[in-house]
């Protein structure tokens, strides 16, 4: 037996490293050429991950919820050596890609590589649960026992005898919410899932961790209990502290996605001189033209935040500046040809920011759809890294949390971005009389390197006047 070591291959846009979220096969499996292997999880997303190698597993590398970086060990092969012809590969092994001869063989199916120019929509997986230990099912149903490395990670090793069935596994789909039952500590085998045909939910989850702690489950973070230590002078709390005898601190590891957020977020905050300007609009007539289109055309409706992104591009026709990065090194300011919008959406596994890239080429209409189909992709955590880098401008609607304003913190390298607050009644005076008009807070948040306040003072009068009159946008679109 030949014995291949895939490494953890390059995720794409500078990520150093990756989560195992759920093995798929455990030792002893075989495997056949870009067989997915493992589900890990990024700064930016989840993804499949495809083995190049065939033949029988012979060790796994990292345990679940292990953090492993970029080109270090992740599965290793033994590949069968009968039926070579002339030192020809193995039946059933692939020939090599030549992007894979050429460099490290690690590189992602579906990444620029493959079989074919055709590329299709990854479907999601049923797949078994994972249990408290951390251990893989597929190496528990498949009779292989869970020991801990040399190194001290948890990897399956050799097989056992098979014992009593065990209960049917439950089907869950997403790998939010396997994650979500692994930091609960719910056992998925006894949830009873509320989607079709039985799919686990979310929902199904956060339900079963109430019943067993009495408490909400509303955060995703994987917490770490740190007793709090004892007072030197050993005086217990005084009567009617409401912190109970032994409360323990909650210490959230700064990894994956919270992590790239916090230093995206620094860094903008480092090197961007950011300022913030706001002006209240009358967005009557902007509902009042949306309930018109979506009457004319059912079938096809727009979002709020469709019209908002339309009169972005608009006003970015027209100021350009904002549409830009500063690039440090060289010393200049990069305009942007395109432009490629960042919706700022909010999922549990915290804020991202997809991209729709070369925006003003898409009517209304399919900026409705492509806007709905992103973020709804977003939130599952299906939408490939690429997807979440790259943007020139970004738009947020902070207003889905009840909020008014808002000064936001820049996209790095991104110079602007545009903030939505609620739409809310208020006293307007229209024609010099008192009304009650459906008002919203506009900010444009914008680095002061690339333009100074007329541009950005006529870009946000820009979008409120669109706002307020929407027939003006007409005649910029």
């Amino acid at each position: 037996m030949t014995e291949k070591v895939f490494l953890l291959p390059d995720l794409g846009e500078g990520l150093a490293e990756a989560e195992i979220v759920q093995w798929r096969v455990a030792v002893g499996d075989t495997v056949t050429v870009d067989q997915t292997v493992v589900e890990v999880e990024t700064a930016k997303a989840v993804v499949d991950v495809p083995c190049p190698y065939a033949g029988r597993v012979v060790a796994l590398h990292g345990a679940e919820g292990e953090v492993r970086p970029v080109g270090q060990p992740l599965i290793t092969v033994a590949e069968p050596v009968t039926g070579r012809v002339d030192g020809g590969d193995p039946p059933g092994h692939a020939v090599y890609r030549e992007e894979e001869r050429a460099g490290s063989g690690n590189v992602l199916i579906g990444y620029g590589t493959g079989h074919g120019s055709s590329r299709r929509r990854r479907r999601p997986r049923l797949a078994a649960a994972t249990d408290a230990s951390g251990a893989s099912d597929a190496a528990t149903a498949s009779g292989a026992a869970v020991a801990p490395s040399a190194a001290g990670r948890q990897v399956a090793v050799a097989d056992r005898e098979p014992g009593p069935p065990g209960p049917a596994q439950p089907l869950v789909i997403s790998p939010i919410v396997r994650r979500l039952a692994r930091e609960r500590g719910v056992d998925l085998t006894t949830v009873r899932g509320s989607g079709p045909g039985g799919v686990v939910r979310r929902a199904d989850v956060e339900a079963a961790a109430r019943d067993v702690t009495g408490a909400p489950a509303d955060g995703t973070a994987r917490l770490t209990a740190v007793p709090n230590r004892p007072a030197t002078t050993g005086r217990q709390p005084a009567p009617g502290d409401p912190r109970p005898v032994g409360a323990q601190d909650l210490v959230i590891p700064l990894t994956g996605i919270r992590r790239t957020i916090a230093d995206k977020l620094s860094r903008s905050r480092r090197e961007i001189p950011e300022v913030t300007i706001w002006v209240d609009a009358d967005a009557t007539g902007l509902l009042e033209t949306r309930a018109a289109i979506n009457a004319a055309r059912p079938d096809r409706p727009v979002s709020i935040l469709a019209l908002f992104a339309r009169i972005c591009l608009s006003g970015l026709r027209r100021y350009p500046q904002l549409n830009a990065r500063v690039d440090t090194e060289g010393q200049r300011i990069v305009q942007s040809a395109g432009v490629h919008l960042g919706i700022a959406a909010q999922t549990d596994r915290g804020l991202v920011v997809p991209v729709l890239r070369d925006a003003e080429r898409l009517t209304t209409t399919e900026l409705a759809a492509e806007l709905a189909a992103t973020t709804a992709a977003a939130r599952a955590g299906e939408l490939p890294p690429a997807r979440l880098t790259g943007g020139t401008f970004t738009l947020n609607n902070y207003g889905v949390f009840g909020v008014d304003g808002s000064t936001p913190i820049i996209n790095h390298p991104e110079a602007a971005l545009l903030g939505i607050g609620r739409i809310v009644d208020k006293p307007w005076v229209v024609d010099g009389q008192l009304a009650v008009r459906k008002v919203t807070q506009l900010s444009l948040t914008f680095d002061h390197r690339v333009c100074d306040g007329g541009v950005a003072g006529g870009f946000l009068r820009h979008v409120a006047d669109c706002v307020e009159q929407p027939a003006l946008l007409i005649a910029t679109v």
